[in-house]
This record gives structure tokens, C-alpha cells and sequence, in this order.
């Protein structure tokens, strides 16, 4: 069976004051989600040392934003896979649409970064999706498809068994445009066909979370849907309240 994820990334937002008082609430209000449903929350590197205790003691997930694609060395500015496992880091967004976007991030780059996570005990998840314009010329199937084959088809089945997906329809992702429950689960159930191409079964164990702007307006819906295990929130993660209402829709 499995696993309900929900999953909030913080981006670029909350100084570390704010952060806490937003942990906190989260850590309150957790018992109102039911117990199959792992809550995980991606801070800014700059809260994770400190967020990591009490929210383990908690049982909600702390995940980094984002890791190197080297092992250490002379890469100023760079946070590797080593350094967020001793932490006590459980998981490592990789591949983030804006990470793609804004910094040139390949599939060459980013199957690195996930074999170093896996290599440190760090738990990937892992971004794929496409753009407005591949959308639009019907390519989002063969973009994921790419996107897979080129970094997750490359892992072992035992690494592979590890891994979590998330699908960003990048085009939906404050646009203005909405992609409907239906088009999310049809593109969720390629992926898992896709998977399936490489690791037979495998792929029905593997969770594949929904990254097209989930509220809690949508996330019912959206979660209600049979290839869809839970969802990568953006600005709904950044209050207590929305957050918890998003793992609430299952």
C-alpha cells in the first residue's frame, strides 16, 4: 500500500522566526490528520539544524529544499548530501521545477544529486513536469517520460524502492491556469506506466505526489484520485492552518 504524503516546501520564504512560529503550529495541530498520512516540511537551509528535533520528536518529516550534486569540496555556497544527513535530514526535494528553471539544473545534473542523497540515507523526492509551451504541443507525456528515464530509470531497484515523485504541471504553477483533477491523474497514471516499464510492480508502491498549486480547495479532490498519494504545497505550506487542511483532505 502506499504512503499518503503531504509535503510542504517552503521556497525562499520565512525568516527563522517565523519559520518556528509556523512549526509550531503545524506541530499543534498535527493530531487533527489522520495517522496514515506523513507530513513532511522543507525549510530554508538556514532552519533545518534547529526544526530537526522537534519535529522528529513530533513525527512530521524535515526535508531539505535542494542538495549538491558533489560530495564536498571547493563549491562555495553549495550544501551537500553529507552535511544535511548529519543533521538528521530525512529527505531531499530534487529536480524542483524553479531549481530547473532559474539555475539550469539537467537531468545529467540531477540524477547526481539523487545518487548522492540515496548514498547518505536521504529520502529524494524527486520534481518532474512540463512547461506551459510543452503542454500546449502535447508534449507533457513525452517530457516526463524524458524526465524519468533519463534519472529514475537509472537507479537500482533497490534505490528505486526509495525514491518519492512528484508531478509539477510547471504551466499551472501561478499562471493563472488550473489543471483539473483529471488531467493530474492522467499524467500521474503515465508516470506510474512509465515506472512500470523499468521496475515492474515496484512502480505500485511508489508514491507520486501532485505539485499544481494544492489548496485546500482542491486537495479533496485531487487526492481522491487513484494515482494520486498526496501533494508537494507551495504557498499553502507557509500557514498552519492551510497545511493542515491539505493532509486533512484525505
Amino acid at each position: 500500500m502506499r504512503n499518503k504524503i503531504v509535503a510542504g516546501n517552503w521556497k525562499m520564504n520565512t525568516t527563522y522566526d517565523e519559520g518556528e512560529n509556523l512549526i509550531k503550529g503545524i506541530i499543534e495541530k498535527k493530531s487533527t490528520v489522520k495517522s496514515d498520512v506523513t507530513l513532511i516540511v522543507a525549510p530554508p537551509f538556514t532552519h533545518l539544524c534547529c526544526f530537526a528535533e522537534p519535529l522528529q520528536k513530533a513525527g512530521v518529516g524535515i526535508s531539505a529544499q535542494n542538495c549538491a550534486n558533489h560530495e564536498k569540496g571547493a563549491y562555495t555556497g553549495e550544501i551537500s548530501a553529507a552535511m544535511l544527513a548529519s543533521i538528521d535530514v530525512q529527505y531531499c526535494i530534487i529536480g524542483h521545477s524553479e531549481r530547473r528553471e532559474y539555475y539550469g539544473e539537467t537531468n545529467d545534473i540531477l540524477l547526481e544529486k539523487v545518487k548522492l542523497a540515496l548514498k547518505y540515507n536521504l529520502t529524494p523526492i524527486f520534481c518532474i513536469g512540463e512547461k506551459l509551451s510543452e503542454r500546449e504541443a502535447g508534449k507533457q507525456f513525452e517530457v516526463v517520460k524524458t524526465q524519468l528515464q533519463t534519472v529514475v530509470s537509472q537507479l537500482s531497484a533497490v534505490d528505486f524502492a526509495k525514491i518519492i515523485i512528484a508531478y509539477e504541471p510547471v504551466w499551472a504553477i501561478g499562471t493563472g491556469k488550473t489543471a483539473t483533477s483529471a488531467q493530474a491523474q492522467e499524467v500521474h497514471a503515465y508516470i506510474r506506466t512509465v515506472l512500470k516499464e523499468t521496475f515492474g510492480a515496484a512502480a505500485d508502491n511508489t508514491s507520486i505526489l501532485y505539485g499544481g498549486s494544492c489548496n485546500p480547495a482542491t486537495a479533496p479532490e485531487l487526492f481522491s484520485q487513484p494515482d494520486i498519494d498526496g501533494g508537494l504545497i507551495g504557498g499553502a505550506s507557509l500557514k498552519a492552518d492551510d497545511f493542515i487542511a491539505v493532509a486533512s483532505a484525505f
